[in-house]
Formats: C-alpha cells, sequence, structure tokens
C-alpha cells in the first residue's frame, strides 16, 4: 500500500516467507521474471516467462508462477498455447488482497498452488484460486473484489483443494504429445465489441491496423445488417484478414447458425467462431497460431479448432 494506491514491492522471496510451512511439500527456489502491476502484462513478458519455464524445465517437478488477477486469465491461457503438453504442472495463483495484510487471501492461494504442483497426477497450465483449479484456457475473472474471483467457463473445474487434500473430477488421462514450447506471438490483434449502432467505419479503421479481428456480437452470434457492415467484412475477407466472431455472453458459447444474420455472413465469408472459448483463449490461441503460421490462414483456420489444454469442446467444423 502506497500513497498512490496499491503497487508491487515484494520480492519473490519476500513472497515466499509469508507461507512458512511449505517446505514440507517440497523444496522451492524463485526466480523473479518480473514486477509489475498485471495491468502492465504484454506478450514479451509472456515470452520471458516461457523462456525461464523451458530453461529450468529438466531441473524442477513443477512451476508456479505468482501473477495480479487483473490480467491473469490472459496468461493462463498465454501460457497453455505457449507451453503444450507439459506432464509438469505449471500454475498460476494470485490473489484479491496484499499478502500482507490480515484478511489476505494469498497464503491460501500461495499454498494451494504449491500443494498442488507437487501432486503426481498433476499436469499442464492451470490456474488455482479460492480452492479451485482451473484449466489455464477456461479461466475468466468474475468478481471484482470476492475472493472466489475466477470461474471455469462452459468446463468442469479440474479439482477441489481442502486441508491438503485433492479431490479431482475428472479421470487422470495422461499426457503422451511430446511437449512444445513456443516463445513469442502474434500481436496484430484486436477485439471489436459491437454495441447497438456500432459503426462500420470503426471495423475499417481496424482492418487497416491489425490482421486479425475478434468481433464480440450480441447472443450466440450474428453481424449487424445496417450500414455497409457487409462490405466492410466482404473486404477485409478479400485481402486475407482474419476474422473471428465471439459472443459478448459468458456461459454457453456462440452457434451462428441458429440465426440469419449470423448464418450468412459465416457462410459467404467462410468467417472462424470460437464457439465454447473463453475470449482469453480465443485471442491468446489466435495469437500463438498467427505466429507459428506466418501468413498461413489455411493452417491458421484448421489448428483453430484443435482441442489443447480443454479450450474447445463444441466445435462444428469438418
Amino acid at each position: 500500500q502506497t500513497e498512490d494506491g496499491l503497487q508491487p514491492a515484494l520480492t519473490a522471496p519476500e513472497i515466499l516467507e509469508y507461507v512458512p510451512g511449505v517446505e514440507r511439500y517440497c523444496d522451492i527456489d524463485v526466480k523473479q521474471v518480473c514486477n509489475i502491476d498485471s495491468t502492465n502484462m504484454s506478450p514479451e513478458i509472456w515470452s520471458q516467462i516461457v523462456r525461464a519455464i523451458e530453461a529450468n524445465y529438466d531441473h524442477y517437478n513443477g512451476f508456479v508462477i505468482t501473477h495480479g488477477t487483473d490480467t491473469m486469465a490472459y496468461t493462463s491461457a498465454a501460457l497453455s498455447y505457449m507451453i503444450q503438453n507439459s506432464r509438469k504442472p505449471i500454475v498460476i495463483t494470485g490473489s484479491q488482497m496484499p499478502i500482507n495484510t490480515d484478511s489476505t487471501d494469498a497464503k491460501v492461494n500461495l499454498r494451494d498452488s504449491i500443494y498442488y504442483a507437487c501432486d503426481d497426477y498433476s499436469e499442464n497450465v492451470s490456474l488455482v484460486f479460492d480452492g479451485s483449479v482451473i484449466a489455464g484456457t477456461r479461466a475468466k475473472k468474475m468478481m471484482a473484489r470476492s475472493f472466489n474471483a475466477f470461474y471455469s467457463v462452459n468446463f468442469p473445474v479440474l479439482a477441489r483443494i481442502q486441508d491438503e487434500h485433492i479431490i479431482r473430477y475428472l479421470p487422470y488421462d495422461p499426457i503422451r504429445e511430446p511437449l512444445r514450447f513456443q516463445r513469442q506471438v502474434s500481436d496484430s490483434i484486436c477485439v471489436m465489441k459491437l454495441i447497438p449502432g456500432s459503426r462500420p467505419e470503426l471495423l475499417a479503421y481496424l482492418f487497416e491496423h491489425y490482421d486479425c479481428i475478434v468481433i464480440e456480437s450480441f447472443g450466440v452470434g450474428g453481424l449487424p445488417e445496417y450500414d455497409g457492415f457487409y462490405d466492410v467484412v466482404r473486404q477485409a475477407a478479400e485481402a486475407g484478414k482474419l476474422i473471428v466472431m465471439t459472443t459478448q455472453v459468458v456461459n454457453e458459447g456462440s452457434n451462428m447458425e441458429i440465426y440469419q444474420v449470423g448464418q450468412r455472413v459465416k457462410k459467404e465469408f467462410q468467417l472462424l467462431e470460437s464457439y465454447d472459448m473463453t475470449l482469453e483463449a480465443t485471442l491468446t490461441k489466435l495469437m500463438y497460431l498467427m505466429k507459428r503460421f506466418e501468413g498461413d490462414y489455411d493452417a491458421i483456420r484448421r489448428h483453430f479448432y484443435r482441442e489443447i489444454n480443454h479450450d474447445i469442446l463444441c466445435a462444428f467444423e469438418s
């Protein structure tokens, strides 16, 4: 706490001092990659985190990343794509209150995360918060201040942690695919949130400056039929831009086949659709794919619907 509000100050060793007793679980080393407010998170810092884990991967059984809550869902999704098929757990956690306050949730979240990272059945990227273990691609911050801040969207929580017990809700399915690291992602992507009366000129401007636009539509998904929206999308599609439709509704996902305003534009321009993916997963998966398959939009389209760390269930594409 400072005169100007909360700001990062504690070092990684100092944070660990607030959870005495975790040495019963394991031997812990600490590395401070950065010390920022999570509002300042960027793809470059994601790259630094990935490089730190890759450099140390063979020396440790698991990893715990402490992170501010405001962009933690983006980071957990991004790391799910940048570090795939990890047989070792990569756990992200944080808190709603500073760790040095009396009523903080930081201590229990950090202790739970370390405990979960020590378990032989823990794998891949996950977010641990308020006793819930959430797949990295399914987490979303739903509460601004409450301790149960993160929900698992359109997918069950992987487990609950209570009194040093891990209650798992999915059968153990060990990872068999080879470990994959990708150190960088593309940042040529932007979101346009539709509102009643949105102007197509804004969409045209975004297409001038970004290679991929994610359009947050209403309900199950559709595009306004007034004022030339279709013309803007047509021109962008012909120019090779990547266009992805998602929904502003948190739960149950999109399905553009239901209404004419969705079905028509999807068929005519072969748009991608996020279905039950979170916005955070949609964006970071596209950032990952755009870097991996630079300029090859056919490859991006093929891989967009391939499931990674439980990110998508109900894609209807062939």
